[in-house]
């Protein structure tokens, strides 16, 4: 197994072009090409996760805490960050964070937190923008079904939960071959009309180079007509946070004691219960304080989060309940994911879990 085979799949299910643009995900050192022995995924990458990786025999650490967020000038083992990356490159560890792009993902951090928690109908409580192109091209009505299907299977024409999604209209083409060109239809400096279609579909940023070339190997003509245009939609299953419901109303004390159980936590900061049952429940892993209009406004009961300051609590204003769990405790279920979709695609490979709490923050 070689590095870029890992890689390329996290990619493929998690794009980076989904992480934030302060991020620092994907791989932060280490050559594509390198044979790897084991992987070890954990929340953050500290000296003791290194010493856990090389005992393992694992030289791949996968986390979903960046140790470089910001640039090094330096590895003079001041603090641990240029620790950790002197200690990997000196043992031939390579590092992958994977981290906001798996945060915008509807399948990823906080779907595996609405796990945990039963809910159901769950959605993205923020959607992004500015992710999806709209792809017009013109073909020969005898090429559509060809073209068609070859764009769709590269991945275009997915909205929501809806796949195959394309709008089309007839028309006439026309053009005259010149010069060197080679057409399929038509004889040199002849104008032709050609019965065509006009076909349109919606494309994800990250999967326009594989959407275009698909079209072009299946397309007839030499010359490719197309325009690839980018739009303002929202993306409904790409965005920061979830909101979902439970099955039946807890009571809200009940709740909040089912929340410190699930997620360990030393204790859950919270404020004043203003409604007798919860059944609407945002969530947002990490620190999600500036998810809370957004959870106000999808009437939720619940918001669970982390890192709220001590004047954001005041901004739930009697609209719902405020629950910060800590940070650690409200992603530590990211490796467990991360090590699931690895182990399913990869049975033969060697994933472990780390055993190893980072979390720094503790509870008297």
């Amino acid at each position: 197994m070689q590095l870029q085979d890992i890689s390329h799949f996290l990619e493929a299910h998690y794009p980076l072009q989904l992480q934030e643009s302060y991020d620092n995900a994907g791989l932060i050192y280490g050559r594509p090409n390198l044979e790897i022995t084991g992987a070890l995924i954990s929340l953050d990458v500290t000296e003791a996760i290194v010493a856990e990786a090389i005992q393992s025999n694992c030289n791949l650490i996968i986390a979903h805490h960046p140790i470089v967020f910001k640039g090094l000038k330096r590895l003079n083992g001041k603090n641990y960050v240029e620790r950790v990356v002197e200690l990997c490159i000196q043992n031939g560890i390579a590092l992958y964070a994977i981290h906001t792009n798996l945060d915008n993902h509807s399948s990823g951090v906080n779907a595996k937190i609405a796990a945990k928690l039963g809910l159901q109908n769950c959605k993205v409580l923020r959607p992004m923008s500015g992710l999806l192109h709209k792809l017009e091209v013109y073909v020969p009505d005898t090429h559509f079904l060809k073209v068609d299907q070859a764009i769709l299977n590269a991945g275009a024409g997915q909205i929501g939960n809806y796949k195959d999604c394309h709008f089309r209209s007839a028309g006439t083409g026309t053009f005259m071959p010149t010069g060197k060109a080679q057409p399929h239809i038509g004889k040199l400096n002849h104008r032709e009309e050609v019965q065509e279609l006009k076909l349109e579909y919606v494309v994800e940023n990250h999967l326009r180079s594989a959407v275009l070339k698909a079209m072009a190997a299946a397309h007839p003509y030499e010359e490719v007509a197309f325009h690839l245009i980018p739009t303002q939609n929202v993306h409904q299953e790409r965005g920061a946070g979830l909101v979902g419901t439970l099955e039946q109303p807890v009571e809200t004390r009940a709740f909040l004691e089912q929340i410190k159980q699930t997620f360990g936590c030393g204790c859950v900061k919270h404020t004043a219960i203003i409604q007798p049952f919860i059944q609407t429940v945002a969530l947002c892993g990490g620190a999600g304080s500036f998810l809370l209009p957004d959870a106000i406004s999808a009437k939720a009961d619940i918001y669970i989060s982390s890192d709220f300051k001590y004047h954001e609590f005041f901004d739930a204003d009697g609209h719902l309940v405020i629950a910060d769990i800590g940070h650690y405790e409200s992603e530590q279920y990211t490796s467990e994911l991360l090590a699931e979709q690895l182990t399913e695609n990869f049975p033969n490979f060697a994933v472990r879990l780390t055993k190893l709490n980072t979390n720094p923050v503790n509870y008297l």
